[in-house]
This record gives C-alpha cells, structure tokens and sequence, in this order.
C-alpha cells in the first residue's frame, strides 16, 4: 500500500482506527466491538464507520472459506469432535441429534446493528419453503454473554422459529469458535462473523455454501440443500433395492 494511501494519525503513524475499518471491508466482516471504539473517536470516524456497516450488509459473498478463519487454529481443531451448547429453550444440545440429518450452519448476534436480520430472515424463509423434516438450521450466536438461553428465545420468537427445526444456541465462546471456525470453516470472533450459510449433509460432511443477505446468493443455497436432499434420499432408495434383491 503506497504511504500516500495509508492515513495516519498526529505521531505520523498509520491511525490504527482507520487500518482496522480497512481491514474489515477487504474481509467483509461485521463487528461492533469496533463501533464500540469508534464511538469515542471523532465524527468523522463514526461516518466511517456507518459506511462500512452499510457496505458489510450488501456486500455479497460468494462461497465459503472468503474470509478465511486461521489456517493455524483449524490446522489444531478436529471438525468431527462431538460438541454441546445450549438452545433457546434453555435445553442442552448435542451435535449428535445432527446425524442423518441435512442442516444449513450460521453465525450470529442478536445485537448486531442490521445484516444479522436480514440472514435470519433469510433462514426463516428457507426453512419455510424446504420443510422436509430432515432438514434443518443450526444458528450460533458469536456474543454469548449477551445472548443467554432467554434473549435468544425472544430474538427466536421475532422469526416464528420452530425450536424443533432451529436451533439458536450458545455456550462457552472457546466452543463456539470451535465449531464455527473448525466444523464450518467461517472466520468467529466475539462479536465479528460471516454472513453465510453452510450446508451439511447428512454423514456430517460440508457441501458448500453462500451468502445469506443477498437473494441470488440465497437461492443458490436453496438449490445446493435440494440437491443434497435429493441426492441422498436416492442413495437410500438404491440401497434398500439392493437388501431388498441380493
């Protein structure tokens, strides 16, 4: 980057506040714990922060793996390790009620300041037009000190969740990056995410996956859910023909 590009702040110092916006927008990424800090900063790094927001929301993003997590933490994580959280029943949740399932994984924040919205509204839509019973969405928040079994029960309620096919779950945040950055290859911060969705078939294995705010991007999930839908109930109709004529 030349020096004339770079603003720096009264030492003649790259301003870290700016670097940091930059480094956000090039990744796509949303966090408010950078707004938080803004906030008392000057008027005109709050502006700049609003525009970066807005070009987060519709910025699209295309497949899974941009950003990418730390290929160092990943290297360390075993993406089949067994977890469990807790839903916005206030239940437990075990990763094995995911077997012979096909589910759709994401990342969240109640509080987060639009695009979290618009990618649960995206899901809600999802499950609505796929209601296979095979099928469904597991939501993990990236703020679970705010987002308690009971806050999410009410962020639930605002999307008619059914608790039985949704799941919104949080725990301890050392898990949660785990399984977000390990099993769903999406970069998870306290407060900072990707606005995908990601599809699992139902050996457990990652099929692929798209943006969650932008249509094109949604209706390519909804295509690439169907075929793995479709794909495996074939392979189990091929296989019980095959017991059934040996």
């Amino acid at each position: 980057m030349a020096a004339a590009n770079v603003r720096r702040d009264g030492t003649g110092d790259p301003d870290p506040c700016w670097m940091m916006l930059r480094r956000l927008s090039a990744s796509g990424r949303c966090s408010y714990t950078v707004g938080m800090t803004l906030r008392r900063t000057s008027v005109f790094r709050v502006s700049l922060l609003g525009l970066l927001l807005a070009g987060c929301a519709e910025r699209p993003a295309a497949v899974v793996g941009e950003p990418e997590p730390d290929p160092e933490f990943v290297a360390a994580v075993d993406p089949t390790a067994p977890f469990t959280l807790t839903d916005q029943t206030g239940a437990e949740f075990s990763s094995d009620a995911l077997a012979g399932k096909v589910w759709l994984g994401a990342v969240f924040f109640a509080n987060c300041p639009g695009p979290c919205f618009r990618e649960n509204q995206a899901i809600a839509d999802i499950l609505k037009e796929i209601g296979d019973p095979d099928f469904m969405a597991v939501s993990l928040t990236c703020d679970p000190a705010n987002d308690t079994p009971e806050a999410l029960g009410r962020y639930a309620d605002r999307f008619q969740a059914d608790a039985g096919r949704w799941k919104f779950l949080t725990g301890e945040m050392e898990t949660i990056t785990r399984v977000g950055t390990g099993l769903f290859k999406l970069p998870v911060e306290v407060g900072v995410h990707a606005e995908k969705g990601v599809v699992f078939d139902r050996e457990g294995k990652l099929r692929g996956g798209y943006s969650l705010t932008d249509p094109k991007r949604v209706q390519l999930l909804k295509d690439l859910i169907r075929e793995v839908l479709a794909d495996e109930a074939a392979a189990a109709g091929k296989g019980s023909e095959a017991g059934a004529n040996p």
